[in-house]
């Protein structure tokens, strides 16, 4: 009990501090509710994360790196998602240099993500952070899913 009480404590804290000050915030958005903001910034990695469909490991580990973004496409059936591809800048020539990202529109327009950009993925105990490579300020968290389903808001019963 102690232990997942302290687990979702830290997981507080990490989203308060993820939106104590986002990089890519508008100061006239800044006033926008932590609900919005949650939904806009972090995602589950099993909602975000897609190997390229010439990747035979079917999972959805990233290496840490540099990638650039190959791709920024509409999601026809996800109505204000953006699909970007993106693709190691080391790569070691396997078909895990590649993959999808899939963000909120928002996020893409707001982050400024391009075709040719470049995004950094830094590996965390929660999961995954995206960042932009040259300022290393992060745009978007693909959380293990079982860390996402901790922020799934819940009915309480008295």
């Amino acid at each position: 009990m102690a232990r997942r009480l302290m687990h979702r404590a830290a997981l507080a804290a990490l989203v308060a501090g993820a939106f104590a000050a986002p990089a890519w915030a508008d100061p006239a958005s800044s006033a926008s509710s932590a609900s919005s903001a949650s939904s806009q910034s972090i995602g589950s990695i099993s909602g975000s994360i897609e190997r390229s469909s010439k990747s035979s490991s079917g999972d959805r580990n990233v290496a840490e790196g540099e990638y650039r973004i190959m791709e920024v496409a509409e999601v026809a059936e996800q109505p204000g998602t953006q699909r970007l591809k993106l693709q190691a800048v080391k790569a070691a020539g396997t078909a895990d240099d590649e993959f999808f990202l899939y963000l909120p529109q928002q996020v893409v327009e707001q982050g400024r993500l391009a075709e040719g950009g470049v995004v950094m993925a830094r590996q965390k105990p929660y999961g995954l952070e995206f960042a932009h490579a040259k300022t290393l300020k992060g745009f978007f968290m693909a959380l293990k899913d079982e860390w996402y389903r901790e922020l799934q808001t819940r009915p309480v019963s008295l």
